[in-house]
């Protein structure tokens, strides 16, 4: 059976096996199946429980996955407004009011999270050169947990960007053209 374009499946939790169909947005580019397993399979100790920024959402599905698995709130972020209205219209329809939906450029964006984010998923388009610019913004920010766990994906043909200093890579791999990688946070000055 081979994949049917803009759509995603949730791949473990109380939605597995969901089908979620995204707007035909050119840049939606969703992390593929095997690498959200292999990802929540590394973070399986930390969703339960934790806040969430998805940032670049596109299709929501690691912000999703995330609430399948129990995250006890997620925030979506994303600059086009039909992928808004539909992360707002999905969470309508999967009955889950534990998120939020935001429409901004990322290194614009401003919230008081309330809560600092215990996960953080990085996903931008390749090749603007963003990750480096979002985690210095973040760490800089106050957003995040003392011992935050950062997802970063980019380019495999890319080497990983310039990151603060108290980030400590813990997993990385590849699948193709993705290469993907954990991070966890360490407190400044420890």
């Amino acid at each position: 059976m081979s994949a049917q374009p803009h759509r995603v499946r949730i791949i473990g939790g109380r939605w597995r096996g969901r089908k979620l169909d995204f707007p035909p947005v050119a840049a939606i580019r969703p992390t593929p199946d095997r690498v959200r397993e292999t990802l929540f399979n590394w973070m399986r100790n930390d969703v339960d429980g934790s806040h969430c920024l998805d940032m670049f959402a596109g299709s929501g599905a690691l912000g999703f996955e995330a609430l399948s698995r129990g995250a006890a709130h997620v925030t979506f972020l994303d600059t086009n407004p039909a992928i808004k209205r539909y992360l707002l219209q999905t969470l309508q329809r999967l009955n889950a009011p534990n998120a939020a939906v935001h429409s901004g450029d990322a290194l614009q964006f401003s919230i008081d999270p309330g809560n600092p984010f215990d996960i953080v998923f990085l996903d931008p388009p390749y090749g603007e050169n963003l990750l480096s610019q979002v985690a210095a913004r973040l760490e800089a920010s106050g957003w995040l947990a003392p011992h935050a766990v950062v997802y970063l994906e980019c380019s495999s043909q890319q080497p990983l960007p310039l990151l603060p200093l108290n980030w400590q890579l813990c997993k990385s791999k590849s699948a193709g053209q993705v290469g993907y990688h954990l991070i966890r946070r360490q407190p400044p000055g420890v």
